[in-house]
């Protein structure tokens, strides 16, 4: 059994070591690298990735105790092969167009993962015994996402990540449903595909994103009337909220831990404003973690 020393060590190690091996070389894992260890050391393909991306990471497996505890005690429950059929068969993912368009300086197309490309892919995981467990994944081939970049660059995408981090928050739409932050539209095009949902009002303060969302995206969505989009700061107008106005109310305004746990801690606030409201956060288990 770990101690609580040691697992606040691996906690930090592998958080650290991971964030930059997702944001710096998520592709250093190739199908040649895994095809090798597959058909050579029988491994399958989860364990080969595993085995790579250990020793992509600075895990000396086979000469260090502590590295290999930290392995057998981590990795088996973080990484995750996934199914592509999972999302592409994914009602928004059906819905929007992919041909890519453009509208000034934005383009709404694709972005992608190439086969093996680690990602980030639910929530950290915290477990009774103090372990922090980050949920990353891959795919065997390549798998394309909806993305808008700004002057060429990735601005905003629905990943799987978003998709199964908002699982809980469109599961729980009924009634009267509030979002600020609208993103892409992931959550207000699955809430309002639901027959529970009478409305879907979302606060959004970029013009911008308004437009892009109006013009490109919401002539393609099913329920297009229970939309309503109100140009707002978030803060202010959860300011004037008054109970009883919405049954859920669903908050993403930031873009992860590092912007969002100050957001998340402000808005959280407010909840004395409609108590009787369901209040739901996305990504909250994984910015608890970083509380």
């Amino acid at each position: 059994m770990l101690t609580p020393e040691k697992t606040a060590l691996y906690n930090k190690i592998l958080l650290e070591r991971l964030s930059l091996y997702v944001n710096l070389t998520p592709r250093y894992i190739t199908p040649d690298i895994v095809a090798e260890l597959t058909e050579e050391c029988g491994l399958s393909a989860t364990e080969a990735v595993s085995t790579l991306l250990a020793a992509a990471i600075g895990l000396d497996v086979d000469s260090s105790p502590d590295d290999r505890e930290l392995f057998f005690e981590y990795f088996p429950e973080m990484l995750s092969r996934l199914d592509t059929s999972v999302y592409t068969d994914d009602p928004y993912y059906r819905a929007i167009p992919r041909e890519s368009k453009r509208l000034g300086k934005w383009e709404l197309g694709e972005q992608l993962y190439a086969p093996y490309e680690i990602f980030v892919w639910n929530d950290l995981r915290r477990m009774r015994d103090g372990r922090i467990i980050p949920q990353i994944a891959f795919f065997e081939e390549e798998f394309r996402f909806p993305a808008v970049l700004e002057s060429g660059r990735e601005w905003m995408t629905v990943t799987p990540n978003e998709i199964e981090t908002m699982r809980e928050a469109v599961a729980a739409a009924r009634g009267r449903v509030l979002t600020f932050g609208l993103g892409l539209g992931y959550f207000a095009y699955m809430a309002s595909m639901r027959d529970e949902v009478e409305s879907v009002t979302v606060i959004e303060r970029d013009s911008e994103v308004i437009r892009l969302f109006s013009e490109q995206l919401l002539p393609c969505f099913s329920n297009p009337e229970k939309l309503r989009i109100v140009k707002s700061d978030a803060f202010e107008y959860a300011e004037g909220l008054r109970d009883g106005e919405f049954d859920l109310i669903f908050c993403d305004i930031w873009h992860d831990p590092s912007d969002g746990v100050g957001l998340y801690r402000r808005m959280k606030q407010y909840e004395k404003n409609a108590p009787h409201s369901r209040w739901l956060y996305w990504i909250e288990q994984t910015l608890r973690c970083y509380m």
